[in-house]
């Protein structure tokens, strides 16, 4: 009995928690069937709202862009004339606390006098010109023929040869250019030449009949190896004073020195060593290399006293003499092989101060010659006897 007494409350719990949740789930949809009408309700409501609105705003916008329209340009007179009247009445109420502001200055602007005189508009030289600035050029560049232009006058507006001009663009004497034509212009007189494998230093300079010096010199000539100057395949170097091996240039012309060996102080400039003269006094190399593979004694050029000797800085130069000579001039003696003197030895011109070598910044037995007057570096050609 009491078995079945159980079974009936167990049955009878059961079905009140059956008859809750039904209930339950059954309230929960109402709500939620509610809650969905509602915001459905709401959103047409909102929408009716915001076109209405809309409306309004369209309609009061057109009347105004209408209303304006109709009146463009009616008040623009009056409005900027109006605007620079305040504009200027402002900065006559605050210049004076402007000019407070800066320091150490008293002055009220409104009391300084207008100047008496008008300033002119032209310059007291008539013949004012403006000055174009020579920019140094480093690489090849592109020119446009101009009406009236010549190789000759090309030539001589970027300083450089005709022989150079023919050379980089397959002309002669005889060709002829025409306007709007593009030629190269080199940065210097000589060659640009496209390095190829197997190609060296010295053998393009042998190629195109100068020493190897000039390729090393030019400042924008690059190397992978800065030792031993080797180059890149592709790569361009420009090759000061170099000739093409064909016809088309003027045949090379040297200048030898004369004996150094044999002059006599005379109070100007001996010639320092023997040989040939393998480069010139240029913007970039402002002295002159004499060649000499017998590696010939160097002389002082004018009595002096020597203020270097040697290679105390580990720089291009190598072994290197410096002369002052007490009148504004000092001379500089470099890639010596052998230095004979010691700074603060006094020289008399054509005394011996070294032997001619190679060590440096050098690719071959030479004199680096240069001549300074007054902190500025001169053409020793100029001076030389």
């Amino acid at each position: 009995m009491a078995a079945v007494g159980l079974i009936h409350i167990l049955s009878y719990v059961i079905f009140t928690y059956k008859l809750n949740m039904e209930r339950i789930i059954s309230g929960l949809s109402l709500v939620f069937s509610d809650v969905k009408e509602f915001v459905s309700e709401f959103s047409r409501f909102v929408f009716k709202r915001l076109r209405v609105s809309f409306i309004h705003f369209e309609t009061v916008k057109n009347f105004f862009a209408v209303s304006l329209y109709r009146q463009r340009g009616k008040m623009a007179r009056r409005f900027m004339h109006s605007g620079m009247a305040g504009l200027a009445a402002l900065g006559i109420i605050i210049a004076p606390v402007i000019a407070e502001e800066f320091p150490g200055r008293g002055v009220d602007p409104w009391e300084i006098q207008a100047p008496s005189t008008v300033l002119s508009y032209a310059t007291e030289d008539p013949y004012t010109k403006t000055v174009v600035s020579e920019k140094v050029r480093d690489k090849v560049i592109d020119y446009e023929v101009k009406e009236g232009d010549t190789i000759s006058s090309i030539a001589g507006k970027f300083g450089i040869s005709e022989e150079t001009i023919y050379q980089q663009n397959g002309l002669n004497e005889k060709s002829k250019i025409k306007e709007g034509e593009i030629i190269e212009i080199l940065p210097v007189t000589g060659i640009a030449h496209k390095v190829r494998k197997g190609d060296t230093v010295y053998s393009i300079a042998k190629r195109y009949d100068i020493e190897p010096q000039p390729i090393v010199n030019f400042p924008f000539n690059t190397f992978v190896n800065d030792e031993t100057f080797q180059l890149a395949i592709g790569q361009t170097v420009i090759v000061p004073d170099g000739i093409m091996p064909s016809a088309v240039a003027k045949p090379r012309v040297r200048q030898i020195t004369p004996d150094a060996g044999t002059v006599v102080a005379s109070g100007a400039f001996a010639w320092p060593a023997s040989g040939s003269i393998s480069q010139r006094f240029v913007w970039y190399h402002k002295a002159i290399d004499i060649s000499n593979k017998t590696g010939p004694g160097i002389l002082a050029a004018d009595a002096g006293e020597v203020i270097v000797a040697g290679w105390p800085d580990g720089y291009g130069y190598g072994n290197r003499v410096v002369i002052n000579h007490g009148n504004g001039y000092r001379t500089l003696y470099a890639h010596l092989s052998k230095v004979y003197v010691v700074p603060g030895q006094s020289v008399r011109r054509g005394d011996t101060i070294g032997i001619m070598g190679t060590t440096g910044r050098s690719t071959g037995i030479h004199l680096h010659f240069e001549v300074i007057k007054d902190g500025v570096h001169i053409n020793p050609l100029n001076v030389l006897r």
